[in-house]
């Protein structure tokens, strides 16, 4: 096992030179609110791009918010001067999660870049996500317009369908608890519509052939959600995996595509307990579909700080305090044996036990008490066969939320004293 110190970019070299042979890097985080894991996974991305030659970022986000970013970055007609305009248009909570100042920097980073490319090797970013099916529907609409009747037909059954439910796919999936599959066949229909107009037309043929898979997706997804169990998970980690199949399949044959998304999506689920309740992930299925060494895993952790999160579903969102690791957990360890930042890349050699071991990891959501820090909150968790490689920060800062315009041009140093 490598352990180097981090304190500025070149220190992702070992990171580098194994990522140079994969085909997907999948970047995590242990929060959706801490400003050093978008900072320092920004800074390793600008070089996956400018020196290892990958082709996208495709972040846990919806694919129509993350359109109109990827529209201003690789200058698509009617796209946004400056990727911030796009990046304040997220409505979704948690809007914070890509409407922050850490993604308007990057953005704004990988627009300077593409515009010195030719357009076929510029650099795109975009949204994996299944939860977008109003706004997904409402661009597969604006595809259509009035060109293909028969297609048109099917996306107005599908919106037929579902308008009962006022806009609310939560409340479609407690209806579909009393007659299950009850727009399945409408979005079935709307999906075959869409792929045939899609592989006979020209520009806009993939982004409305992957809206109708989102709205394809997210019906059974929150038809899923209502009977509990891990099945709505699978739906959707499977959904992001077959995005991004679909992303590589679209850049070329020599695509090598970026994606970031929290640990418990690009972890190997299969090095945690997830598998014993039946569940699977994002990085599972990367690993199983493109092999081992085309896919490399990084983790993310903290052991104490701040986070952006809420303490329940859908309230605003606020800076809490993010208490030191319990005892005998990976973060705990860590502070005790590693400098304050620290890149960590796993070989199989010479592993102390904390690595190869079940040991407690933290992980923190977009609803987070630290009051739970004693009881929950935690994923067990075999460090070295979860990840290829582990990025520690010591100490953490929140993130810093849209609207936060003033912050931009004070955010461009490596975080090493942040």
């Amino acid at each position: 096992m490598l352990v180097q110190p981090l304190g500025t970019p070149g220190d992702f070299d070992p990171v580098l030179d194994r990522a140079r042979s994969a085909r997907v890097v999948m970047l995590g985080e242990a929060s959706h609110g801490t400003h050093e894991y978008y900072r320092l996974r920004e800074q390793l991305t600008r070089r996956l791009i400018a020196e290892a030659g990958f082709s996208f970022v495709a972040v846990e986000g919806d694919w129509p918010d993350c359109a109109r970013v990827d529209d201003s970055v690789r200058f698509h007609p009617g796209g946004p001067a400056d990727p911030l305009s796009a990046l304040e248009r997220f409505e979704r909570w948690p809007t914070w999660m890509w409407s922050n100042a850490e993604v308007v920097r990057f953005c704004r980073w990988l627009r300077a870049w593409n515009v010195e490319q030719p357009a076929p090797l510029r650099a795109g970013f975009h949204g994996l996500d299944v939860y977008s099916l109003w706004e997904s529907m409402q661009a597969i609409f604006d595809y259509l317009g009035e060109e293909d009747p028969q297609a048109l037909e099917a996306a107005q059954e599908a919106y037929r369908c579902f308008e009962p439910y006022g806009g609310d796919p939560q409340e479609y999936g407690r209806a579909s608890r009393f007659v299950p599959g009850r727009c399945e066949d409408e979005v079935v229909r709307l999906l075959t519509r869409t792929r045939e107009r899609a592989a006979r037309d020209g520009a806009g043929r993939f982004s409305a052939w992957q809206n109708a898979e989102v709205v394809a997706g997210a019906e059974r997804y929150y038809r899923a959600m209502m009977g509990g169990g891990p099945q709505s998970w699978n739906i959707r980690d499977t959904h992001m995996a077959d995005t991004l199949d679909r992303l590589m399949a679209q850049y070329g044959p020599q695509a090598k595509g970026i994606v970031w998304a929290h640990n418990s999506h690009i972890g190997d689920s299969r090095a945690t307990d997830m598998t014993e309740s039946g569940l699977l992930n994002l990085g599972r299925l990367g690993r199983e579909r493109y092999g081992d060494t085309d896919v490399l895993l990084v983790g993310f952790g903290s052991y104490q700080g701040e986070v952006v999160a809420a303490n329940h579903w859908g309230a605003t969102p606020q800076v809490l305090p993010v208490p030191p690791a319990r005892p005998g957990s990976v973060e705990r360890q860590l502070h005790e044996s590693l400098p304050d930042r620290a890149l960590l890349v796993f070989d199989g050699v010479d592993e102390p036990e904390w690595a190869t071991d079940s040991v407690d990891h933290r992980a923190i959501g977009v609803v987070y008490d630290p009051e739970y820090e004693s009881w929950g909150n935690y994923v067990p968790t075999r460090l070295s066969q979860r990840y290829d490689a582990f990025v520690w920060c010591d100490q953490t800062s929140a993130l810093h939320s849209l609207p936060a315009h003033e912050m931009l041009g004070e955010l461009e140093t490596f975080p090493a004293g942040t």
